[in-house]
């Protein structure tokens, strides 16, 4: 279970969230949803522990997550991979490599310095390409990928974490409706195969309708629903959004694909 108790983040003294409490259950799907600015991003930085709360704690299985310092740290940003709407890949390096930057907490930064890569770390990043349908641009370096392509490199780098929550911080924000397609599939895949919690802030409610299990809305750094997606109508959705209404409410809801039976992994 994870557990944000009455959290805040001031910025001078805008407060950018402000007094959120939530419990997200393990193997959960949710969507934060909101306008622009709403909090939403900070809201999944701090559970990242990439910004910190200014006041208030969040607990992961019991444990305070925003005591944690050095290894300990590192090891629940591990288990807590985030995925960001501009990729944040190594454009000069290859897929491959970029994908097991995501081994670094299991082997080490000095053995990722020197690419001193196991097999069965290689064999864990070429499953995870495979499954996005990917693998054969394992080669190819990042920079040279669509922007869909990139995104799916960034899941699957996120997935050979072997994490217990994947923060999805607007990750379909750049991309085209095919690709929107595409990567939410993917995420959804993960979440229901793998039973690993996503967290994904959205901007599209019909996306977020669509995929979600359950909606998360934010509107000046407080959260003003939480509840299914059926739950949350037009107008409801229309006084969240306000003035962005029109761009969220387009009539459109993308039925996704069957999700595709994933292989096991090798660290399954």
């Amino acid at each position: 279970m994870l557990t944000i108790d009455r959290v805040t983040r001031r910025f001078g003294a805008k407060a950018a969230v402000e007094d959120v409490s939530l419990e997200v259950a393990p193997g959960a799907f949710v969507g934060v949803i909101g306008r622009s600015g709403a909090g939403k991003s900070t809201l999944l930085r701090m559970i990242n522990r990439l910004q910190e709360p200014s006041e208030g704690r969040i607990l992961f299985e019991g444990r305070n997550v925003t005591t944690l310092t050095g290894a300990d740290l590192r090891d629940w940003r591990q288990s807590c991979a985030m995925i960001f709407q501009q990729f944040n890949l190594v454009g000069r390096l290859d897929v491959m490599t970029n994908v097991l930057m995501g081994r670094l907490n299991h082997v080490g930064t000095a053995r990722a310095l020197f690419k001193l890569w196991s097999i069965d770390d290689r064999a864990i990043a070429l499953s995870a390409l495979e499954q996005f349908d990917i693998a054969t641009l394992a080669a190819q370096r990042a920079e040279s990928l669509s922007g869909g392509q990139q995104q799916r490199v960034a899941i699957a780098r996120a997935l050979v974490q072997e994490p217990k929550i994947i923060l999805a911080d607007e990750p379909i924000a750049s991309l085209d409706p095919r690709n929107t397609r595409i990567v939410m599939d993917a995420l959804q895949r993960i979440n229901k195969h793998y039973g690993i919690t996503i967290i994904c802030n959205l901007h599209s409610l019909d996306i977020a309708r669509t995929y979600c299990d359950r909606l998360v809305g934010m509107a000046q750094g407080r959260i003003v629903f939480d509840g299914a997606p059926e739950a949350l109508t037009d107008d409801a959705a229309r006084d969240l959004y306000g003035i962005e209404a029109g761009d969220v409410l387009d009539g459109h809801t993308p039925v996704p694909a069957p999700a595709a039976q994933m292989p096991s992994p090798a660290f399954a």
